[in-house]
């Protein structure tokens, strides 16, 4: 009899937050950091086209979203690459950058497809710790050795929601050997408000040792479509796309996305909502001893360490409502924490009135 056999793959797959709850029908879902608002109408309409032909191919090189990305954002679209997602970029990076034995280092507290995707490859992934959930430039460094290929990171930071400054960002490129790629996923970039943030895209469109990653799933509410994409050098880029699949892009991704990008008065509202929200919420639930992170992205990393109850009772009690909430015990490995998704003003209010409801009912025991 023949065996198959394949290598051993030393990870912890990825869990996605929990999407339905047995015996809701309707669910207030405020743990995947999905658009509050849906989609834009721009897209909707490509969305509802009859017309549109789901019989040929896509546009394997998404020239007109390159090109629709490149004047919004003004950038060169020759050192543009679209993915399925960043997830999928990540994924090629990987691949093009790291041999087994190689290092990554990530941040303590970091997007879980960074360390999953580098060890499929069999590289080894180091971890830098964080000061205060807030990534540690001084750690990073510590880190480095000759193995060293890739340094990753979120800025704002999934799930702590706390970031780096244009001045500490471009310390850790400048003091980086300038044989480590560093790729910043501003995957939150368009919910920041603060002037001292920029993005990656910013601050590294030049440099030839920065990646920078984005993507159409938060702030454009395309999730389910699954569109990224990467800037980067040209050599990078025509690397990268050797290994890409050739149609990875479907014809509705694209379309929808080129459409989205138009529809600044979206991304506007979008960016207002959030900012109006996320405070709301942030100085509501601390009137309960729940803390939480200064508002960046389009979630909060709430800390139950003063609070009378544990991050676990309050999302038992959450889900008997029919909300919920991203554990951060599992995966992340943050005890006695919970991440919130600013949703829509009517889950907003509905996850405080549910919070009083907890409350209340305590203080009546």
């Amino acid at each position: 009899m023949t065996t198959l056999r394949f290598k051993k793959i030393d990870i912890e797959a990825y869990e996605p937050g929990k999407s339905s709850i047995n015996k809701f029908e309707k669910i207030i879902k405020l743990s995947a950091n999905e658009s509050a608002l849906g989609i834009s109408p721009k897209a909707k309409k490509v969305i509802s086209n009859r017309n549109l032909n789901l019989s040929r191919y896509p546009d394997g090189k998404s020239k007109k979203l390159r090109g629709q990305l490149a004047k919004k954002f003004k950038c060169d679209q020759n050192k543009i690459i679209c993915g399925a997602g960043s997830d999928e970029i990540i994924q090629m990076l990987c691949q093009l950058f790291l041999n087994s034995k190689d290092e990554v280092i990530v941040p303590q507290f970091s997007f879980l497809m960074y360390r999953i995707y580098a060890k499929i490859i069999g590289a080894k992934v180091i971890f830098a710790k964080e000061k205060n959930y807030k990534i540690s430039i001084s750690e990073i460094l510590k880190k480095v050795t000759k193995k060293t290929k890739i340094v990753f990171l979120a800025n704002p930071n999934n799930p702590t929601g706390t970031y780096l400054d244009e001045f500490e960002l471009t310390e850790l490129r400048d003091k980086l050997k300038k044989n480590v790629l560093l790729v910043v996923d501003d995957a939150y970039a368009d919910y920041m408000r603060d002037s001292h943030y920029k993005s990656g895209l910013d601050l590294f469109r030049s440099k030839p040792n920065v990646f920078i990653l984005r993507t159409f799933s938060k702030i454009y509410g395309l999730a389910s479509l699954r569109i990224g994409w990467g800037y980067g050098d040209k050599k990078i880029i025509k690397n990268l796309n050797l290994i890409k699949p050739p149609f990875n892009l479907n014809t509705l991704a694209q379309q929808t996305a080129v459409e989205s990008l138009k529809d600044t008065n979206f991304i506007y509202r979008s960016i207002k909502h959030n900012s109006v929200y996320a405070r709301k919420i942030k100085k509501f639930l601390e009137k309960y001893n729940i803390m939480s992170n200064k508002v960046s992205a389009n979630f909060l990393l709430l800390d139950f360490t003063k609070c009378k109850f544990k991050a676990k009772y309050f999302n038992k009690k959450l889900i008997t409502k029919g909300i919920i909430l991203r554990s951060t015990e599992y995966g992340y490995k943050i005890k006695n924490m919970m991440r919130l998704t600013i949703g829509s003003k009517t889950d907003c209010l509905k996850f405080m009135r549910a919070v009083e409801g907890i409350f209340h009912k305590w203080k009546m025991f």
